[in-house]
């Protein structure tokens, strides 16, 4: 136990800064659903005592908007974004192999090039201004928060068709986006029964179901003439938020300011580029800079961020191929046993950094955490090394912060096969490593016992 000791004292104590929580380096920005405290209080309840019953039953879709893979308003979107203000571009919208719709280059498009230039004309903010200028006056008269606002924003905008200016992008978006929001809870229960990312995607349709029912107990019903109740409800609330998951985005060089940017929003996601969107003040508008070249006519891609793909599910709707994505992890959960002898000595020494009985780290395909084996070390150390509990010193950084209706029940299943595909890959490369090891360590001891022996036999 030794080495144990060492490995402890040296990786778990001094500075560990271990990321759980989806990194800033993307762009895509996930919020927290509670509504602030106003002169007139308003506060997000995830209580789904009130609501009607919408996961039991297919959902509806809304009545704008177009199939997911449709092209048909894509030459009216282009249009009208070329007389708002985007400059001619180097892409295109069309079918593609990943993603359904996605932008494909029309011309070569160098390694290192700048692509895109949205100006902030076009982006959709908080501050945007509405179609209903009274139903903007209420939201901000309580304080609510950009997500819960930008939602209700999107149904009013849609809602008022061709006098909304955002008209054209409405109709682009997908009437039904790839979001775990439209899963039923017995298709998470069911399909997603052996996968950590079911219990996470529960809490998020709960969320948003909880905050729907505040902003209509505590707004919608005291103004049914500004929000009345066919046009905002559940459904079209599933479907708002299902568009702000999959599409709004966070710029850094805008001080975090958070936006949903039209045309930019249709580049799809590959693991095999690390490009971004953010604001270029030279260019005055959301670019990102490739890094590699395309031909005329391959989709170009950006990054939505390192996520593992469970990540990528919850919030997008889809699943990378097995294999190609260098980020995909699974949490492991550890704990200290309440039976353990030392059990109080050793959660008093966790407490003194943060950390507490139970705790979660990542696993990966190529390894897992130093931090990991330490808790694991102090979880299995003997009451002899008691006295090293409290030894170490320095502190710590822990930062754990559709389809067609057709083919539905088919292709969830395939969504929830390779994603817990996926996250078995990479528990049972784990597995096979710590059974390798502990092959190694006991062959050694055999090794060390011969010699032993050999050398006791000489001196006889």
């Amino acid at each position: 136990m030794a080495e144990a000791s060492r490995i402890f004292h040296s990786t778990l104590f001094p500075t560990l800064s271990l990321q759980l929580s989806k990194p800033c380096y993307n762009s895509h920005v996930y919020p927290s659903l509670s509504l602030k405290k106003a002169p007139r209080p308003v506060q997000c309840s995830v209580s789904t005592s009130e609501t009607k019953s919408t996961s039991s039953n297919a959902t509806q879709e809304v009545p704008w908007g177009c199939d997911i893979d449709s092209l048909e308003n894509a030459e009216a979107l282009q249009k009208w974004l070329s007389d708002s203000g985007l400059p001619p571009q180097k892409m295109a919208i069309d079918k593609v192999a990943v993603g359904e719709r996605g932008l494909v280059a029309l011309k070569n498009v160098r390694k290192g090039e700048k692509l895109l230039f949205v100006p902030p004309s076009l982006f959709i903010t908080a501050d945007s201004e509405w179609s209903s200028p009274e139903a903007g006056q209420v939201l901000k008269q309580y304080s609510v928060p950009d997500w819960p606002l930008l939602a209700t924003y999107l149904i009013s905008e849609a809602s008022a068709q061709k006098s909304s200016r955002w008209c054209n992008y409405i109709s682009a978006l997908p009437r039904q986006p790839y979001s775990l929001l439209y899963w039923t809870r017995a298709e998470l229960d069911r399909y997603l029964e052996a996968s950590q990312i079911r219990q996470r995607a529960i809490e998020r349709v709960t969320d948003v179901i909880g905050t729907y029912n505040d902003l209509r107990l505590r707004i919608f019903s005291k103004y049914p003439d500004i929000f009345p109740e066919e046009v905002f409800n559940m459904e079209t609330f599933r479907w708002s938020f299902g568009i702000l998951f999959s599409r709004l985005v966070r710029l850094p060089s805008m001080n975090g300011k958070v936006a949903l940017v039209p045309w930019a929003d249709m580049l799809n996601h590959s693991c095999e580029v690390e490009t971004f969107l953010d604001y270029d003040k030279s260019s005055q508008g959301v670019v990102f800079t490739t890094d590699r070249a395309y031909q005329p006519g391959e989709q170009v891609f950006i990054s939505y961020g390192k996520k593992s793909n469970g990540e990528l599910l919850l919030s997008y709707g889809f699943v990378p191929k097995e294999g190609t994505n260098p980020s995909d992890l699974v949490e492991l959960p550890l704990s200290l046993k309440k039976s353990d002898r030392c059990y109080k000595e050793k959660l008093e020494a966790l407490k003194k950094h943060g950390l507490s009985a139970s705790q979660c780290y990542p696993i990966q395909i190529t390894g897992w955490p130093l931090e990991l084996m330490a808790y694991a070390y102090l979880a299995v150390s003997p009451p002899s090394m008691s006295k090293q509990f409290d030894e170490a010193s320095g502190s710590m950084d822990l930062d754990v912060t559709s389809p067609k209706q057709l083919n539905r029940r088919v292709f969830l299943k395939q969504l929830a096969v390779d994603l817990c595909t996926s996250e078995q890959r990479i528990l049972f490369r784990a597995e096979y490593i710590l059974r390798r090891r502990l092959r190694d360590m006991r062959s050694g001891e055999l090794r060390a016992l011969r010699i032993f022996d050999g050398l006791r036999n000489i001196f006889k």
